[in-house]
């Protein structure tokens, strides 16, 4: 079992982003890429309510499975992670349905992958607004942040499910999941509505 270490933060200007990543060593291993990602629990949200999470998720043409539990304390995020790559996602949502499992909730994002050999720095565009995770150990989480001029103060440790949970409650949004097309339909009800 690995241990996932990481914090995110949010990234209002993505180019600006990119040259402080190309200046601080940083190359692009991974291209913006589309990724949908489905949480799966059980009948009264068992796994969630024990502080884990299962998530078939599709990243371009790969699939992979995970499971994440522990908690998530102090001012970064750390949690044991399982993880496997999957062949066929479709049947392994069927076979996560035989079991007893449902899609508890979805989320999607465009993620370009960045490395300097020592940790992973990706950088999210979602349907919420833009993310930048960095994930590697504790001391090179604290100096990749400071390279990238980012304060201990605007380190987040929630998941895209709490986050999302954030932003309806600002916005007042009706939208059930963090898909571009069900915010957008939000967003469409909403002006509208003016």
């Amino acid at each position: 079992m690995s241990k996932e270490i990481e914090i995110k933060f949010r990234v209002t200007n993505l180019r600006g982003l990119a040259r402080r990543l190309r200046a601080a060593g940083f190359r692009l291993s991974t291209l913006r890429t589309h990724e949908m990602n489905t949480l799966y629990d059980l009948p009264g949200e068992k796994l969630r309510k024990r502080g884990e999470l299962l998530r078939l998720r599709q990243y371009g043409s790969e699939w992979t499975l995970t499971h994440k539990s522990g908690k998530k304390g102090g001012r970064l995020s750390s949690r044991e992670e399982l993880e496997t790559c999957v062949s066929d996602g479709k049947q392994m949502d069927l076979i996560l349905r035989a079991l007893g499992y449902g899609p508890s909730f979805r989320y999607e994002k465009f993620r370009a992958e960045w490395t300097d050999g020592k940790g992973q720095v990706v950088v999210d565009e979602t349907p919420i607004g833009n993310f930048c995770e960095i994930e590697g150990a504790s001391r090179w989480i604290d100096a990749t942040a400071k390279k990238l001029g980012v304060k201990q103060g605007d380190f987040i440790t929630k998941n895209y499910a709490g986050l999302f949970e954030e932003w309806k409650e600002k916005t007042k949004s009706a939208a059930e999941e963090m898909t571009f097309k069900a915010v957008a339909a939000r967003d469409r009800r909403r002006r509208r509505s003016w």
